[in-house]
């Protein structure tokens, strides 16, 4: 059972960002992951992803996001999982711990019966190398440059089945409601998705906070990356 919140507030700082006992603390359930995103944020990841059947994370970091994931995927979906885990540090020294995020997912798929979690300990680019899998749902949040974000997506956007959605984190830097100044996501969604350029065959059908949800064509359309 989670430690009640008032306990949490009271925990010093060198206590709460130590990595050894937060990873012990989450692992065992004692903490939440830190939520690396708005209520609001979570509630569209929540739409996009139901009814999902293979949905695939770029950037997992405590499981904040995938835990939202797989309580809105059907029981006898997939969720692929991708982080190297190298060099993972967030602001103010946030490290994520692999071991920890795994029993996190673990614990909440078990209390589901589902879906079934692959995880994928490598750089993304490495595992889309090899990549075969049609994909229905593809929620990028893991590098914030703007290289690496067009990279993810030249990456992976071509498995996206007609119907399916990308997702980006932390990029509507300038936009209204856009709360975080992450100018790498949101230059490639503002180059690839908006104005007379926007790239055919793509929409965007949700946003809100810094998240932008955008959706392939039904036609069945291939596009160049």
């Amino acid at each position: 059972m989670p430690l009640p919140q008032a306990v949490r507030r009271l925990t010093p700082d060198r206590v709460k960002n130590s990595e050894r006992l937060r990873s012990f603390a989450l692992g065992a359930g004692l903490i939440p992951p830190r939520p690396m995103h708005s209520a609001d944020e979570a509630a569209l990841l929540a739409k996009l992803a139901a009814g999902r059947r293979v949905v695939l994370e770029i950037g997992t970091y405590e499981g904040s996001s995938a835990v939202v994931l797989v309580r809105a995927m059907p029981a006898d979906g997939t969720l692929h999982l991708v982080d190297s885990y190298e060099g993972n540090a967030l602001l103010f020294g946030w490290q994520g711990a692999e071991g920890a995020s795994r029993r996190l997912l673990a614990r909440e798929t078990r209390r589901r019966g589902g879906p079934i979690v692959h995880w994928h300990v490598a750089r993304s680019l490495d595992v889309a190398a090899g990549w075969t899998q049609p994909l229905d749902m593809v929620f990028i949040d893991a590098g914030h440059t703007e290289t690496e974000v067009r990279s993810d997506w030249d990456a992976w956007h071509r498995h996206v089945l007609p119907g399916g959605v990308v997702a980006f984190h932390d990029a509507r830097s300038g936009h209204p409601g856009g709360p975080h100044p992450w100018p790498g996501p949101t230059a490639v969604v503002d180059a690839l998705f908006r104005g007379e350029a926007a790239l055919a065959g793509w929409r965007v059908v949700g946003e809100t906070g810094s998240l932008v949800a955008v959706e392939r064509g039904r036609d069945g359309a291939c596009f160049a990356a």
